[in-house]
């Protein structure tokens, strides 16, 4: 057959290795130090023009956000009173909501897991009962405002367990999956009538398939009832892209779970790699460009198990700015577009395309060879206002 120029109906796109439903797919930001940054002044600007910093989110096709609670914070704004507002105002925009819980006064991470102080001197029964107690009654609240999560994470950054000493890991490996357990019937308790939220066991060994498989190996030794892996991939901390895609073609093969990269940035401008390579400049365009990447090798996790990334805080100010969306000035950055294709095989209407055999590439030659069953195994990208478009669209011409 001579495809030189050969008019292709496209009625079906079918699914090829890699892809994924659009409307499955998590492009999100963790946005905890969004309200209090526009409350202390900070106006976002999305090309000049000054707007909200959910609706900038909104127009770039964002859909999720990540909420962080701490228990009784000191100093930062992450209570319930604040989490709830930031949720309403989110899910009024249609964003779907990741409600992050630390079980902390303050940041639970690999390094510290700190109990709050009012359950300072409890027992390990009486810490479970803490758990599930003040979880049920949290979800209860955002239910009841009408921001109800659709996922919960239970526990942050938990690979060294959780409420130290007691649940921390490995030596207390009992305790631990107990109080997961009671975060677990926490939320179950909380939701009322509604579909229970899903739940992420989320970890912060993103390219460190030895961990990861350690720890998900002994947590599903104590049938903890979950849904999804989540996971944070910082470059400077844990390790290449490669690495990362490693570990996301395990954990699909091994546990058949949804999988999340719920936290990850990249600097705008020098601060972590001043004194050895990067690998992407610490500019506006690397940072756009780690991005990109990042979310070509999540969105190519065997059997469509790589569900999204949300980037950790694209309105962080003070040290940590050059992780940010948007420049010293409240600008936003090239990054804030990284996520806004996502490649989705849909159903689409007739749409004629002419192929140039000499323009085709050869991948691309491949997936249309079936012609004769006027099927074409072409990967669509969906665009804001859910336009759709050949991912080698350059190669097609009219």
């Amino acid at each position: 057959m001579n495809m030189k120029h050969v008019p292709l109906l496209l009625a079906v796109a079918v699914l090829l290795p890699g892809t994924i439903q659009a409307q499955d797919y998590a492009v999100g930001a963790d946005i905890s130090f969004l309200a209090q940054a526009e409350k202390d002044g900070a106006v976002f600007k999305d090309n000049g023009v000054p707007k909200p910093g959910l609706q900038i989110l909104k127009d770039h096709g964002y859909n999720w956000v990540r909420l962080r609670l701490f228990h009784t914070p000191a100093q930062l704004p992450n209570n319930l009173e604040y989490t709830i507002a930031l949720a309403k105002d989110a899910k009024k925009l249609g964003f779907k909501f990741l409600l992050d819980y630390h079980y902390a006064d303050d940041w639970a991470d690999p390094g510290k897991q700190p109990i709050p102080k009012a359950w300072h001197g409890k027992s390990h029964e009486e810490l479970v009962k803490a758990v599930f107690e003040y979880t049920r009654d949290t979800i209860a609240a955002f239910r009841e405002s009408g921001a109800l999560p659709d996922i919960v994470q239970v526990g942050n950054e938990v690979i060294n367990g959780m409420l130290w000493p007691d649940g921390k890991l490995p030596e207390n490996w009992d305790n631990f999956a107990q109080l997961i357990y009671a975060g677990i019937n926490g939320v179950d308790a909380g939701r009322g009538n509604n579909l229970r939220p899903k739940i992420m066991i989320h970890i912060d060994r993103g390219a460190d398939l030895k961990r990861t498989k350690e720890f998900f190996d002994k947590l599903n030794s104590y049938d903890i009832p979950y849904d999804i892996i989540g996971q944070s991939y910082y470059p400077w901390w844990h390790g290449s892209l490669n690495q990362l895609r490693q570990n996301l073609e395990s954990m699909a093969r091994e546990y058949q779970k949804d999988i999340i990269v719920v936290e990850a940035a990249y600097n705008w401008k020098p601060g972590n790699y001043l004194n050895k390579s990067a690998p992407f400049p610490e500019s506006p365009a690397g940072q756009k460009e780690f991005l990109d990447e990042l979310n070509r090798v999540v969105t190519e996790t065997p059997n469509g198990r790589g569900k999204g990334v949300f980037w950790w805080e694209p309105a962080v100010r003070g040290p940590l700015t050059a992780r940010g969306f948007f420049d010293d000035q409240y600008n936003a950055l090239p990054v804030i577009t990284g996520l806004r294709r996502v490649y989705a095989p849909l159903t689409v209407g007739p749409t004629l395309f002419s192929l140039r055999q000499h323009a085709m590439p050869s991948h691309a030659l491949r997936a249309i060879a079936r012609l004769d069953r006027r099927l074409a195994e072409i990967p669509l990208q969906l665009f804001p206002g859910n336009s759709i478009r050949p991912i080698c669209e350059k190669y097609f011409r009219n």
